[in-house]
């Protein structure tokens, strides 16, 4: 049975590749810690502000960016969510289909539970 904190983590998650999906930056400035960087699996690195900016240019129009397998453990104010993501869309008008495993953190802080880094792994052909 998960903890009240880890069922809180999952559903933060959730609430994060969802609004990455809408490219709804104000939710995902509220997720995303300062500070955080998220590590993709072809050595691409990308900060807050340049996440966020990607979210508000609108040039990411996804069909589908969501993730299941999710498992969430925590040690004290750290925890870790790893899921599977699938996602299909178009990038500048480029159709994109991919799948991939990624690996979150998030911390504790006075105002709750934040998205401090992440890290995916390889692509893997999506659905078509």
């Amino acid at each position: 049975m998960p903890s009240p904190d880890e069922t809180e983590l999952a559903q933060l998650d959730i609430d994060y590749q969802s609004a990455v999906e809408r490219n709804d930056a104000p939710t995902m400035d509220r997720i995303l810690l300062d500070g955080m960087v998220l590590v993709t699996g072809s050595g691409r690195t990308y900060s807050k502000k340049e996440l966020l900016e990607e979210a508000r240019s609108g040039r990411v129009v996804y069909e589908r960016q969501d993730a299941d397998q999710r498992s969430v453990r925590q040690w004290g104010d750290t925890a870790v969510v790893t899921a599977f993501l699938t996602a299909k869309g178009t990038d500048a008008g480029t159709p994109f289909s991919y799948c991939v495993w990624y690996t979150d953190t998030y911390i504790r802080t006075p105002t709750g539970w934040r998205y401090a880094h992440g890290q995916s792994g390889a692509r893997q052909p999506g659905p078509v």
